[in-house]
């Protein structure tokens, strides 16, 4: 007789399953509507792909797309789907990763053609052929070495330079002819994904994130279970692409970036400044109805004090680099914390002045890369509304 395990539904009920029994199993005897939308299973708290078996007593709880987690299992198989398509279109690609993300999911790639919208229908359209041919998406694992040589024969060096990193015992998840270094989990098939899908736009994008890397390009998509999601989506898109603070900006004469200036760095134009001003003057206000003390520190110091404070041995990647004045290193500011500190130290404190609020409204300045820049999201000097308690904890 097959041994059992007990399996534990969020209901609180228990039943018994043969051992090694799979999500996809266990869908069968539940109902039509948890059938058709479970993405995945969380198994004892981990998330896996529906077809994986369970050996032994677990607690488990299926995953659809109202879940974070389910959306990214149902995300990361889109953005296989999308790098299967692109294979079938330029064979020649090189796959660097391809995550889900808050709205979807993107797709690392290396590929001497430069892909632009007029592209995106071949690749949504080879997408669509392959949910209709709706392959098992099948995890195979492998020991480091045989994972080395696989990639290696593909000339995949975007997976290999992975693999690096990577120790004995990975995955990998595969398609058709179509496989990927990956740890899951995913779909049971790529007809699960459907066709609800959109590629949104096109990027470049250094491997790693690191601007001394090969530049790739990244496909920004998005896919959902109904029609009606990705329509809402796509709407809400359009909505925000004619609220972009950047086409903003300039409509209203706001801010403005200037080649002369650098990038990353704003000028506050009158009308700017005056909506700034008034930000300002409400948080200073509630600050100092909440008991802190308004500071103002320099936008320099020596470097001594960034060394002091762990800045340069755990953030010197992306802090200016020093300047020197009458031989000795200054370094622009990355942030206020050093200051605050250095004035709380600049005198006896006792225990009954705790709890000790200083605020700042403190510019900083921080070496982001050109490739992360963008509008007044992602900058090179900004101004924090910043604080810090001192207190005693017994």
């Amino acid at each position: 007789m097959a041994e059992k395990i007990n399996i534990k539904f969020p209901d609180g009920s228990t039943k018994s399953f043969p051992k090694g029994v799979s999500g996809l199993d266990i869908l069968k005897t539940l109902n039509h509507k948890i059938q058709k939308e479970a993405t995945g299973i969380l198994v004892n708290g981990e998330v896996r792909s529906l077809p994986e078996s369970i050996t032994s007593d677990a607690e488990i709880r299926f995953l659809t797309f109202d879940d974070e987690e389910g959306r990214d299992v149902f995300w990361h198989s889109s953005a296989h789907l999308m790098a299967h398509a692109i294979q079938r279109v330029f064979p020649e690609t090189k796959f660097g990763i391809g995550p889900p993300i808050d709205d979807g999911f993107y797709y690392d790639i290396e590929l001497e053609h430069a892909i632009s919208p007029e592209d995106f229908e071949k690749i949504e359209s080879e997408m669509g052929k392959i949910v209709d041919e709706d392959y098992p998406i099948v995890r195979k694992e492998w020991n480091k070495k045989e994972a080395v040589e696989y990639f290696n024969k593909r000339r995949e060096d975007l997976k290999l330079d992975l693999l690096q990193e990577l120790e004995d015992g990975v995955s990998t998840y595969s398609q058709g002819d179509f496989t990927d270094l990956c740890r899951g989990p995913h779909l049971p098939s790529t007809g699960k994904i459907g066709k609800n899908f959109k590629l949104l736009n096109v990027a470049g994008a250094y491997w790693r994130g690191d601007e001394k890397n090969k530049m790739l390009q990244r496909l920004y998509a998005t896919s959902y279970p109904k029609r009606k999601l990705l329509e809402e989506h796509i709407h809400r898109l359009e909505e925000a692409k004619k609220r972009d603070h950047r086409k903003l900006g300039r409509q209203l004469d706001l801010f403005s970036i200037q080649e002369n200036v650098g990038n990353g760095l704003i000028l506050w134009h009158p009308k700017g400044a005056r909506v700034r001003r008034i930000m300002e003057e409400f948080t200073i206000r509630e600050h100092y109805k909440h008991g802190y003390e308004l500071i103002y520190t320099p936008h320099v110091a020596k470097l001594d004090l960034w060394k002091t404070s762990g800045h340069t041995g755990f953030y010197r990647e992306n802090m200016f680099s020093p300047m020197e004045v009458e031989e000795v290193d200054y370094q622009l500011k990355p942030m206020n914390c050093p200051f605050h500190i250095t004035i709380y130290k600049n005198g006896i404190r006792s225990y009954r002045d705790l709890p000790i609020r200083l605020f700042e409204l403190g510019t900083v300045y921080r070496f982001e890369r050109s490739g992360v820049l963008h509008g007044l999201m992602r900058v090179r000097g900004f101004t924090q509304d910043d604080a810090h308690i001192f207190l005693y904890a017994r």
